[in-house]
């Protein structure tokens, strides 16, 4: 299993787009084939980083979910309303695997 985590840095007076956005996410993500754990907006601290995390089984899978993600009405209305809103200043992946004690 594998989980990736997004960190995205976002415009600070447009928090009200990202959670809109990520709300999105939770319905299309889950469609799409990943285990959505969550989005995480700003509320103290930094308010321009937030981020969202989800798992697949592996990387094969994950480059599957991102074809159905892309093909997905819903996923493409949500890029493009990122797009057309650019409150997403910066977004990086990291695929990260769990370390199971002994």
């Amino acid at each position: 299993m594998i989980t990736c985590f997004i960190r995205y840095e976002i415009d600070p007076f447009n928090i009200a787009a990202f959670e809109r956005y990520a709300r999105t996410w939770g319905e299309a993500i889950p469609r799409c084939g990943a285990d959505l754990i969550g989005y995480f907006a700003p509320h103290e601290g930094s308010a321009t980083t937030a981020y969202g995390v989800y798992s697949l089984p592996d990387l094969t899978t994950y480059e599957a979910y991102r074809a159905k993600l892309r093909d997905d009405p819903l996923g493409r209305d949500n890029y493009a309303f990122a797009s057309a809103e650019r409150f997403i200043r910066r977004e990086d992946r990291l695929f990260l695997r769990k370390v199971r004690p002994l």
